[in-house]
């Protein structure tokens, strides 16, 4: 590892590595340092969805209207609002497709539409039904040799070139309930085989956005330092010039003679950060993120006087605490036949929220002394019999050590099951009996769950009147615990609409940029849609090596 480039770029994820890989092809010198010994962050471990408008692939499907560009600023100005500045919002949608089309020139991944995966709040002014999500088509990854062996190990494991895109999912949650279910089981199974036998080695998601990243840096002659901490940035006059890094316990220093750009993730596995910045209780055990996003980068930003914001938020998601890790709870909580419960045995939200909102609202429970953590998610054996449910098949029983550590409770009638998870009888089986009849009528009458596009993606199109609900009344009864978990953090240090780490009084910290979770989210509080992660990690990415290659070359160096 030299002393010295032009460009030096803290994380190995979406973020980091699109900001590498833009400066490379920019012409500066340009090395990544990656604390943990893979690339990929988080990126790698989620579903590799894009939420960018007007890109080339949602354009190949015909999903882009004339009048598309002003609802989608129109739909971030509504569910965004000035949380964050208006210019930062416009310059996502204004240059994220363009960095799409740079990923295609660069790398091997391409993308293709998630059909009819709606916008998160598709309801909203500018909110899109049919949503979009683009998310990468499946690639062979033969092509980088030994470093395939430095991808970020995945959150779910499933056997080698068992290929499930977002849009495959769909249709397997639900198991046997449509021809679509199996069908796609047995297309994925049968070109597992063919690929094998091929000698390929497919992925697809997360997995292969990092993998076209990783292959896009070799292309560009790009070095990744593995198990190379960022212990401080280097400042000089008010600059930042460098960084020190420890590697195998020694302390070094590289200088940036153009800039320092932070991809370092958030800080989800930072018990301290998170006791003292996030809504109580909270637990590192609950979150999906990567291992070894402990928020180094957004410390090493504090201490350089960055100004900080939405450190109380996160991409949250409902999850159940697994005893073998965290079970993000995605389709599970849509499908008809369940229910989500507080301590007092009652609903408090539509289950079907998207995830950031659901966790928010077991959150407010807790601000007014309701106790929503732990909550249950209530179901029956006809629910289980018929969906898949945290990786389980339709009819597969629980795990015993589910069961043995209290994750799961099992009972034959509802005054068992209030019993076992300790919430008054009478309140469970009164919000039970009540959602019952909203499932005969269609209508829920308290939180009108099935009502939104997005919470009919999820749900059963075999049940009527409303895809979305069912009545519980088959034994044996589940109750299934339910934490605040989450994705990763989304607070962190605030930027401009150029990436530019920004002090508390608004002015910019040369030398300085930062994108993906050690950044505040332009998202602000909330969630556009699938993919409103990576979509902005990856284009600010971009964006901070335009800007440092556009910078006067006498200015610092």
């Amino acid at each position: 590892m030299k002393a010295s480039y032009d460009v030096v770029v803290v994380g190995a994820g979406g973020a980091g590595m699109t900001a590498a890989l833009a400066a490379a092809r920019q012409g500066l010198d340009t090395v990544v340092i990656e604390k943990s010994a893979y690339f990929g962050g988080s990126t790698a471990r989620s579903g590799g969805g894009v939420w960018i408008p007007g890109n080339y692939a949602v354009k190949a499907a015909g999903q882009v209207d004339p009048g598309d560009d002003a609802a989608a600023r129109l739909y971030l100005d509504s569910i965004v609002g000035d949380v964050v500045t208006k210019v930062r919002r416009d310059t996502y949608l204004d240059r994220g497709p363009e960095m799409m089309d740079f990923l295609k020139a660069n790398t091997p991944v391409r993308f293709k539409w998630v059909p009819q995966y709606a916008d998160y709040l598709p309801e909203a002014p500018g909110g899109r039904a049919s949503g979009r999500t683009v998310e990468p088509v499946p690639l062979d990854a033969k092509f980088l040799g030994d470093e395939l062996d430095r991808l970020h190990p995945p959150y779910g494991k499933a056997p080698a070139n068992l290929i499930i895109t977002q849009a495959d999912f769909r249709k397997i949650s639900l198991g046997l309930r449509t021809v679509k279910g199996p069908l796609t089981i047995l297309k994925a199974t049968l070109m597992r085989l063919w690929t094998l036998l091929l000698g390929k080695k497919m992925f697809a998601m997360g997995n292969a956005i990092a993998i076209g990243l990783r292959k896009g840096l070799v292309d560009a002659d790009v070095p990744i330092f593995y198990d190379t901490e960022l212990t401080e940035l280097v400042i000089e006059n008010g600059r930042v010039v460098g960084i020190k890094v420890l590697k195998g316990g020694v302390p070094s220093e590289i200088r940036a003679g153009r800039g320092v750009i932070l991809g370092s993730g958030g800080f989800e596995k930072n018990l301290e950060m998170r006791e003292k910045y996030q809504p109580q209780p909270t637990s590192v055990d609950w979150t999906t993120g990567a291992p070894s996003n402990q928020g180094g980068g957004i410390l090493a930003g504090i201490t350089a006087g960055a100004q900080i914001d939405l450190m109380d938020d996160a991409w949250w998601g409902p999850t159940i605490p697994l005893p073998n890790g965290p079970w993000f709870c995605l389709s599970e909580r849509n499908l008809p036949g369940s229910i989500i419960v507080n301590q007092a045995g009652n609903r408090y939200m539509n289950e079907a929220l998207p995830y950031v909102e659901a966790t928010h609202e077991i959150y407010k429970g807790e601000a007014t002394g309701v106790t929503h953590v732990p909550s249950w998610m209530i179901i029956d054996q006809r629910y289980r019999n018929r969906y898949l449910f945290a990786g389980l098949g339709p009819r597969q029983a629980f795990p015993g050590r589910w069961l043995k550590e209290g994750v799961i409770k099992k009972a034959s009638s509802i005054t068992e099951l209030a019993t076992a998870i300790d919430v008054p009888v009478a309140a469970l089986t009164a919000t039970i009996e009540r959602f019952n009849g909203f499932a005969t009528t269609g209508v829920d009458e308290d939180f009108g769950r099935g009502e939104s596009a997005y919470d009919k993606y999820y749900s059963d199109p075999t049940i009527k009147p409303n895809p979305s609900l069912h009545t519980i009344d088959q034994g044996p009864f589940y109750a299934v615990k339910i934490v605040p978990g989450d994705l990763g953090t989304k607070g962190g240090l605030v930027t401009d609409e150029r990436a530019r780490v920004l002090r508390a009084d608004g002015s910019v910290i040369d030398g300085l940029y930062a994108a993906g979770n050690c950044s505040s989210a332009v998202m602000g509080n909330t969630y556009a849609g699938p993919g409103a992660t990576i979509g902005p990690a990856m284009t600010f990415g971009y964006l901070a090596a335009l800007d440092i290659a556009a910078a006067p070359t006498d200015e610092g160096v």
